[in-house]
């Protein structure tokens, strides 16, 4: 079996995949081929898996490859664990904002910096679909990177490579439920559908018996609220419990980050992202130095559903996840033109959706508030209109309880010029002169 991992330099989380795959006795003998676009980060990472090896039995084998075609060959899986522009773009996607006076925590799902990585990550996502077409086209694509809906879909609509979109979101929110209650994870029975970090848990119980009154009274300690204020808050208004941390949600919503007073009642970390990538670059450099003196590093089996749903599809091992896939009416009131999270059965007929159903319809409506804005983003680059990257913009929750239109615009000509190549090329919309009148200025 092959395995390949785009932007294997990513090695923190590389390390954790890696290590889960060879947990499993049946998955010892994997070809593990690695390929970044970063030399050296490609090099740790192939020192570091050839450390996880040899903790594992030198079983398994590893290649790195910097031509990214030759790794794809003949490869049975594909994890995707890139980021498009690293932390220059990232830098852009919150100071060019702030500027406007537009404050952001995460931004890589959604918001106009969701919109922006959207934008530099779905064409280099299609390319590498592309290659795996000519060279592995029976292989399973497992993409990591966010914006997670946003890519799944341009995957889905423009691809005919079998892929799944992995989160880890609604493990985490189980844990955290989990502790809110007083109860192990292990005792809790859900049932978990929407989309990609705003899917709701539509049952939450144990033996049976429906735990959401307790959780509702658990939501009254103060020192349980303050763990959780935004998505407590939001629990309190739509009556259900959403996956992803409460930084994230606060902006996939137009409630939260309008008003300094807000951000301080609801403690929001403004600029968040910044930090981890900035946290990010050091544990990199950290990892390095650790491989480069040949000393050990903690190896530790992590609850990503990559590694389970290989080891399913090699030995018809059945397991349930929670997939990123193209709605084919599995949640019949979302459009067929989104891309929904719901549980998948995993064996060795691959990826399995499970129907869902209606949503209660005040949660589709929350959803549709972000999918019209995925969509747009999709639009953007399949078509080529740069409208759709202005209208997409607009859409934004967050961003249009902020600002005007005008400065909407603005903002948006300012990023479209600042990541410049990175962008896709567009040649339809009204918007277009815009774009060659700011490049004209900067040449």
């Amino acid at each position: 079996m092959k395995v390949t991992i785009i932007g294997a330099g990513s090695v923190v989380f590389a390390k954790r995949l890696i290590s889960d795959i060879l947990s499993y006795s049946e998955l010892q003998e994997t070809t593990f081929a690695l390929t970044d676009i970063h030399s050296e980060r490609l090099q740790t990472a192939e020192k570091m898996t050839k450390s996880i090896i040899e903790k594992n039995g030198n079983l398994a084998q590893v290649e790195a490859y910097l031509d990214r075609k030759q790794a794809l060959a003949d490869a049975d899986y594909v994890l995707n664990l890139i980021q498009v522009g690293m932390h220059e773009s990232t830098l852009l996607d919150f100071e060019i904002p702030r500027k406007y006076g537009l404050k952001q925590t995460i931004a890589d799902t959604l918001g106009v910096g969701g919109i922006f990585r959207g934008l530099r990550t779905i064409p280099v996502l299609l390319d590498i679909c592309k290659d795996m077409e000519e060279v592995c086209p029976d292989a399973l694509l497992l993409n990591y990177t966010n914006p997670m809906a946003m890519l799944m879909l341009a995957i889905q609509k423009a691809t005919p490579i079998k892929s799944v979109g992995l989160c880890h979101s609604v493990q985490n929110t189980a844990e955290e439920l989990a502790s809110y209650l007083g109860l192990p994870v292990e005792e809790l029975e859900y049932k978990v559908a929407g989309i990609n970090h705003m899917a709701w848990f539509l049952e939450l119980k144990r033996n049976g018996k429906d735990l959401y009154p307790d959780l509702f009274a658990s939501m009254e300690k103060e020192e349980i609220f303050a763990k959780d204020k935004v998505r407590f808050e939001m629990m309190k208004r739509l009556n259900y419990f959403i996956t992803e941390s409460s930084e994230h949600m606060s902006e996939y919503t137009p409630y939260f980050i309008k008003r300094d007073s807000l951000i301080k009642d609801f403690d929001i970390p403004i600029d968040e992202y910044i930090r981890r990538s900035e946290e990010n670059l050091k544990h990199f450099d950290e990892m390095k130095q650790i491989i480069n003196r040949n000393e050990s590093f903690e190896v530790e089996k992590s609850h990503e559903y990559g590694a389970p749903i290989i080891h399913s599809i090699e030995t018809g091992v059945n397991r349930e996840i929670w997939g990123n896939v193209l709605n084919t009416n599995l949640i019949s009131n979302l459009p067929e033109n989104a891309c929904v999270e719901v549980p998948c059965l995993v064996n060795k007929r691959g990826i399995q959706p499970i129907h869902i159903g209606d949503l209660p319809p005040h949660l589709a409506a929350m959803n549709m508030t972000n999918i019209n804005v995925q969509q747009l983003v999709v639009e953007a680059v399949l078509t080529g209109n740069i409208d759709y990257v202005y209208q997409a913009v607009m859409l934004d929750p967050h961003t249009s309880s902020v600002l005007s239109l005008d400065e909407i615009w603005d903002m948006t000509a300012e990023l479209i010029e600042a990541h410049g190549d990175r962008l896709p090329k567009f040649t339809k919309g009204r918007n277009l002169a815009k774009k060659e009148k700011a490049v004209s200025k900067s040449l």
